[in-house]
């Protein structure tokens, strides 16, 4: 994280960022709705990433937008933005509202909703970088991870998805037991790793949209913290911070360096906009009278 305002509103890496319009990526920065195209930000590798998310030649992107306080208290706050009908090349007025809750039992609860009075879609998520370590300089290589996943879907040379889920059996992106995440992370042979630059994917999660259990599990031998997370959503994106290059500071001007933090991204998968139609594959759609809810807990423990 930074110790300013002034810093989330001017660097890129989305460090602690609430995610919106559409997290992730969209092919070739393209949706089409009842037979509407609409063109949206190529701000990586020629696709829409993180609702086309860019400092210039203006801030643009929900990473960037200061959110009204609509509520708050001891263990609790509403933070609620307006997105207009066409920013980022999105279609429809969007209210979103974020509320965080920390509770009595050490998590973080953040739940996501959303209208709109246009048919689009909408796909927010936390961006938050984790490191259990207890030091931000430490890599997160020896962080074991257990995911409750069986498929995910992997990626072309442009962390673009395929269109593909595919069986994490007998790959390095197997997770279903714990392993170290720095253990087979730079097995380029394997061409997942090499076209993510790491492990930069979402995987299809088992819970089947059951927020009440364990969709993934993150533990540091070191310090002995665990960390649960919980989701209504479909799938989870894990980012080790490949692209982290230490030319930012971070809190105590500490620099952010690559590999030192882990995001745990729940999500529609990317692209669903395009890709909705094939099996297995959820919708994004939100159209006017319904209700964008996403749910996302993050819980810590201490292995003792």
């Amino acid at each position: 994280g930074y110790n300013t305002v002034s810093a989330y509103e001017t660097n890129g890496g989305y460090v602690g960022a609430l995610v919106g319009r559409y997290a992730n990526r969209i092919a070739n920065g393209v949706i089409t709705l009842d037979g509407v195209t609409y063109d949206l930000p190529n701000n990586n590798f020629g696709h829409c990433l993180h609702g086309g998310c860019t400092l210039e030649p203006t801030p643009l992107g929900w990473q960037y937008h200061i959110f009204d306080v609509e509520k708050v208290s001891d263990n609790q706050i509403v933070l609620v933005t307006t997105s207009p009908d066409g920013e980022a090349g999105f279609p429809g007025n969007v209210v979103a509202k974020t509320t965080y809750t920390l509770t009595d039992d050490n998590a973080i609860d953040i739940k996501w909703t959303a209208t709109t009075d246009k048919k689009t879609v909408i796909n927010m998520t936390n961006h938050a970088y984790f490191n259990l370590n207890g030091c931000p300089q430490k890599p997160i290589l020896n962080h074991e991870l257990k995911l409750n996943a069986d498929y995910y879907t992997p990626v072309d040379s442009t962390f673009m998805t395929t269109g593909e889920i595919a069986p994490v059996a007998g790959t390095p992106m197997d997770f279903t037991t714990f392993k170290e995440i720095g253990k087979e992370i730079d097995n380029y042979d394997f061409v997942q790793l090499k076209n993510g630059d790491g492990y930069d994917h979402n995987w299809v999660l088992n819970t089947k949209c059951d927020d009440t259990k364990v969709c993934a599990t993150l533990k540091s031998p070191e310090t002995g913290i665990i960390l649960d997370v919980y989701t209504n959503e479909p799938g989870i994106q894990i980012y080790t911070g490949n692209f982290l290059d230490g030319t930012t500071n971070g809190k105590d001007g500490k620099s952010i360096n690559r590999r030192t933090a882990i995001c745990l991204e729940t999500q529609k998968y990317p692209d669903t906009p395009n890709k909705s139609h094939l099996e297995g594959w959820p919708s994004a759609t939100v159209e006017p009278g319904q209700e964008y809810y996403s749910h996302c807990i993050y819980k810590f423990s201490v292995e003792k």
